[in-house]
């Protein structure tokens, strides 16, 4: 049963990183309580400022990666 949660924690962690749309509705884009990497993201790239906003979504995207590989370690390690 721990497979399937993984894998559902995985899923789940990805849908909630990529709502751009809904973070911006719920939360906002206030800076230092809301701002969160997406919402940055697409205030940077408004901006014109698309240094930022790309190093911005390189720091996503390497989070994304490092919890993904975490997650499938553990997943290669309960199967052993």
């Amino acid at each position: 049963a721990r497979l399937p949660m993984l894998a559902a924690v995985m899923a789940g962690f990805g849908a909630v990183i990529s709502e751009v749309g809904a973070s911006l509705m719920v939360g906002g884009n206030i800076k230092g309580s809301t701002r969160v990497l997406t919402t940055a993201t697409v205030l940077e790239t408004g901006k014109g400022n698309f240094d930022t906003a790309i190093a911005l979504s390189l720091i996503l995207l390497l989070l994304m990666f490092l919890v993904n590989w975490g997650l499938t370690w553990i997943q290669q390690g309960r199967r052993a």
